[in-house]
């Protein structure tokens, strides 16, 4: 069962410094929280969310339907996560399209969009912010951070910035750094959004237009990626669409370059054009540029066990065995890191015919296990 929730929104003067060597200043970051901090605050649990999604996580707003948080199975009274026992907040990133401040928004030194000249941002630079929103919240220490895929680079990061603030992290469908095919991905994404005539540059508000069409190819390209081959062909299998009867009898197939015929074709098709009425094109660009830079190795001469070195949280990792995307093994290589350095940590690896997407759905193993691991927290190092 659903609850209702509000979106809340805190203002910054700043200035944050970014890793680019930029800053920003004048900026808001949206936010929700579920539960109730207890009184000596050990209880809050940050949920850090991924490319599309936001910081509305759990919960419905009131008089909206299909309203559901992105993890609203995950997070609530008496779910794995028990806003009963814990004070959730989720925090919308920065450059993000979804209250916070992003390259749609006024930029204050020259009155109008940001558009491409809103500072490049990196996770890092993420962490950064929502430290500066929990600081304002007057939490100092969280009991625990957790996300998947971008969100559970985030968590890791937490650990590696602020390792004195964090007692657990949950990293789900994740890897420490993206491989050169994902870098690829993402890539030919950008390609489509920049090439597409309506961009302009980055500066389409000014020309009341959006870039529909490279925003349709680019999630076209990224739900191929999330899914696995084994649901694409339980779901659709080679479907057509439509056929017509032929004078001999037979199902002939109407062929063409141009329409679409098969299941598969039709359902891309409808994600894409759902997605390009709600995201931001440069706020796409922005967050598939942070998730390539992220590699918390690289300033370690590629050695990820220096890089965890100075981390103290303890660990749950979860992966998930058809995902192909951030692949079990890349997991393991946080799992062998975290191990070399004597650092506590649970790993699972669910067998799950989903993909990528796994993360978000209902599966019964997966569930559990996060329950599980919550309820220990709960047990051990939340005040009642």
């Amino acid at each position: 069962m659903s609850f209702v929730v509000t979106p809340q929104s805190m203002q910054f003067a700043g200035p944050l410094g970014l890793r680019s060597g930029a800053s920003i200043s004048n900026y808001s970051l949206a936010f929700e929280t579920y539960g109730e901090l207890n009184a000596d605050r050990s209880n809050a649990v940050l949920v850090c969310h991924a490319l599309n999604a936001s910081h509305h996580v759990a919960g419905v707003y009131a008089g909206q339907e299909k309203s559901d948080g992105w993890w609203d199975n995950m997070i609530g009274p008496g779910k794995p996560v028990d806003t009963d026992r814990f004070f959730v907040i989720g925090i919308n990133n920065l450059g993000s399209c979804f209250g916070s401040t992003g390259p749609m928004h006024l930029n204050p030194e020259t009155g109008r969009a940001y558009g491409a000249d809103f500072p490049v941002v990196t996770v890092e630079d993420w962490v950064n912010a929502q430290a500066g929103l929990l600081d304002a919240l007057g939490i100092r220490t969280l009991a625990a951070v957790m996300g998947g895929s971008l969100g559970g680079m985030q968590a890791l990061s937490w650990t590696l910035q602020y390792p004195e603030r964090v007692r657990h992290a949950v990293v789900i469908a994740s890897a420490p750094s993206l491989t050169a095919q994902n870098i690829a991905f993402n890539e030919v994404a950008r390609r489509a959004i920049v090439t597409d005539p309506d961009f302009h540059g980055g500066h389409f508000y000014e020309h009341s237009v959006i870039p529909q069409r490279g925003l349709r190819i680019a999630r076209m390209i990224g739900h191929i990626t999330y899914q696995s081959d084994d649901v694409m062909n339980e779901k659709f299998g080679r479907a057509l669409r439509h056929a017509v009867e032929g004078t001999s009898g037979r199902q002939d197939f109407l062929y063409s370059t141009q329409e679409v015929e098969f299941q598969i074709e039709s359902y891309l098709r409808y994600n894409g054009d759902k997605f390009s009425e709600y995201f931001d094109a440069n706020t796409y660009l922005l967050i598939t540029r942070a998730l390539d830079y992220f590699d918390p190795a690289q300033a370690h001469g590629g050695d990820l066990r220096a890089a965890l070195a100075k981390v103290t949280a303890k660990f749950l990792i979860v992966s998930f065995s058809t995902d192909w995307r951030f692949s079990p093994a890349r997991s393991r290589e946080i799992v062998k890191g975290l191990l070399d350095n004597r650092r506590n940590v649970s790993y699972a690896e669910i067998d799950a015919p989903h993909g990528h997407d796994a993360f978000l759905l209902d599966d019964v193993r997966y569930m559990s296990l996060v329950r599980s691991y919550f309820d220990r927290i709960a047990a051990s190092e939340v005040t009642p």
